[in-house]
């Protein structure tokens, strides 16, 4: 009987621990987690540009401005999210170069990632933690979910 308490309470008190820290205020955005603050990130359309055809087919993505007013001083940068419609599963980052006053990456058709791990983890029902584990030198950043050209860019400084 004892037993049968102890795991009760025990069971209870982890149920009763969820996450304390700051909320999104708007659902599907993601925002950096800045201490105790989240910020914001730029949301963009990419504008979708062809070069070539067949095999040597490329795309190049542009997002509007030089960079983004949305900095960060972390070379592994934390976002909240709290998704309605976005798969948090299907997030993928993307270095941007700054072009011409516009920031751009060229890709394949595919959207093949350049070796930046992202990590999801769930933080309580319906709101997520998303890390990129790798290190990030300064520059212009986006994620964006798979098959899709909307963007939440940031830039490393």
């Amino acid at each position: 009987m004892r037993m049968l308490l102890a795991v009760l309470l025990a069971v209870g008190s982890l149920a009763a621990a969820s996450y304390q820290g700051p909320r999104p205020a708007k659902p599907d955005v993601l925002y950096l987690l800045h201490a105790d603050n989240l910020v914001e990130t730029e949301q963009q359309t990419a504008t979708e540009e062809h070069k070539g055809s067949g095999k040597k087919a490329v795309a190049t993505y542009v997002l509007a401005g030089a960079g983004s007013p949305v900095k960060t001083p972390l070379a592994s940068p934390v976002f909240i999210i709290q998704p309605k419609t976005l798969d948090v599963n299907q997030l993928g980052v993307y270095r941007m170069e700054s072009r011409e006053g516009r920031r751009e990456i060229v890709l394949n058709s595919k959207k093949q990632g350049h070796g930046i791990t992202l990590t999801v983890a769930p933080l309580e029902e319906g709101l997520y933690r998303v890390e990129v584990a790798d290190s990030l030198p300064n520059g212009e950043y986006v994620i964006t979910p798979q098959g899709s050209n909307l963007v939440f860019a940031f830039a490393v400084y």
